[in-house]
């Protein structure tokens, strides 16, 4: 059976045992490793370990399976392997660049259901390995290897990292008054960073939901679904913590709640934070991504700072971080990434970064998002078209008279609104994000585009 469909445009992901397996585990670990091997021949930055491979692995139960497939895979080439052992997904990041290895992969599914598991793959200093830039060269050689005897075989070690990433995170926290908070950890990777990195800080009281490691999810680890966030919700309202936090499985995300109960979007999160990585980086760059509100730019342009408006996806962030020297970076999705954290992105950081912020302001994060809070926002909406392009230029000609670019999909600003419309990579899906002075615009540009363009919202989405 082909394994390519195991392929997508940023990872390695799919069911198990089918399709995803030990065999295709072992071919994935062979190809990516001949892959590392071979694109270092023409590169001019040397790492320490040209030759060494680190890998980690979340919770899930066929993960330590696939992993040993993996690692047996990458050795059959000749290539170390140092296991880290049971991680969240940003260690993988910093394990790469702590040891100064060629290259990374994290055995998960992050927030897709139980019986789903992949790979996250990364090259020197964690640089992500997409299609674009790499991926499609592992799904090629994956495709056409057999398992076997290469007589060949890397060595095998075993490192525990913990002290050092603790370190690591815990240098983006400083509590001077004590702070007490609600996380969820979704059953999943969070159940085992938190008590590891954030346990025993002073001034730090944690309130645990779901930090058992079972096998199984009681809820989709997937925060940015608003009805998983019930469980941190139902805590917070209880009353006395300062804010809820909800991780996704593999703990690289965290969606937070105000003292209420109200959920904070990521961009706001963005706009919040952005201040306290200007204070020590003036005028420095602060990278978002389109969908944001236009509080994120107009807020770091107020604290001295240089928006830069980016692609949705990781892959663009963190090349666009490095190409302007970014100091911090935001997405909706909740994904934020940091200078001082190798331009990766960390669940555990921004984690830490927040509650800095909350505990040296003294002030309610309700009050604190208040006036960030200025624009109305649609949220996604997906809409299901089959000829993607041309609905684009449908929307292009429509909206003529306003400013338009084509960065992502089309962003067509009017002044007063504006929206952006972007192909899903994976479906006849077209996704709208809108943004108005108020509630009652919003609801009327919405409709307006439905009526007149796309249609009813696609169902289940």
């Amino acid at each position: 059976m082909s394994i390519e469909k195991i392929f997508k445009a940023y990872d390695v992901r799919a069911t198990t045992p089918e399709p995803l397996n030990e065999d295709a585990a072992w071919r994935v670990g062979h190809a990516a490793a001949q892959f590392l091997k071979r694109s270092r021949q023409t590169t001019e930055a040397k790492v320490g370990r040209e030759d060494t491979i680190v890998v980690g692995g979340d919770m899930r139960p066929h993960t330590p399976k696939l992993k040993a497939a993996l690692i047996e895979g990458i050795r059959s080439v000749g290539t170390h392997v140092i296991d880290v052992g049971m991680i969240d997904t940003s260690f993988i990041y910093f394990a790469i660049n702590h040891l100064d290895c060629v290259g990374g992969i994290q055995v998960t599914a992050s927030h897709n259901p139980i019986n789903y598991n992949g790979f996250k793959i990364s090259g020197p200093k964690a640089v992500p390995i997409g299609s674009a830039s790499g991926l499609d060269d592992i799904k090629r050689i994956a495709v056409q290897t057999r398992v076997g005897k290469t007589g060949l075989q890397g060595k095998l070690e075993e490192m525990d990292l913990w002290a050092e990433y603790r370190k690591h995170v815990l240098q983006f926290l400083d509590l001077p008054n004590p702070i007490k908070i609600a996380v969820d950890a979704s059953n999943g990777m969070a159940g085992v960073m938190v008590p590891k990195v954030f346990d025993d800080v002073p001034n730090l009281e944690i309130t645990k939901i779901l930090f058992d490691v079972t096998g199984e999810f009681t809820h989709e680890p997937n925060p940015l679904v608003e009805e998983n966030l019930k469980w941190v919700q139902d805590e917070v309202h209880k009353g006395g913590y300062a804010l809820g936090g909800c991780f996704d499985g593999d703990a690289d995300r965290c969606m937070f709640i105000d003292e209420n109960g109200k959920t904070v979007g990521c961009d706001i999160l963005t706009a919040l934070l952005a201040p306290d990585f200007l204070k020590d980086n003036e005028g420095g760059t602060i990278v978002y991504d389109l969908r944001s509100s236009h509080i994120v730019p107009d807020t770091i342009k107020a604290h001295g700072g240089v928006p830069k408006r980016d692609r949705v996806g990781h892959a663009f962030i963190k090349k666009t971080m490095k190409e302007n020297d970014g100091i911090f970076a935001g997405e909706l999705s909740g994904h934020f990434y940091f200078k001082d954290n190798f331009y990766a992105d960390s669940g555990a950081i921004v984690f830490a970064a927040l509650l800095s912020h909350l505990s040296k302001s003294g002030k309610p994060l309700s009050e604190l998002v208040k006036p960030l809070q200025k624009y109305a926002q649609s949220g996604e909406i997906n809409y299901q078209v089959e000829d993607k392009d041309a609905k684009i230029r449908e929307l292009a000609e429509a909206y003529k008279k306003a400013e338009i670019d084509y960065l992502d999909g089309i962003t067509i600003d009017n002044g007063d609104w504006w929206f952006n419309v972007r192909k899903s990579n994976t479906e006849p899906l077209l996704r709208l994000n809108l943004e108005a002075s108020n509630a009652t615009d919003v609801e009327k540009y919405v409709k307006e585009l439905q009526d007149k363009h796309l249609g009813k919202p696609a169902e289940g989405h």
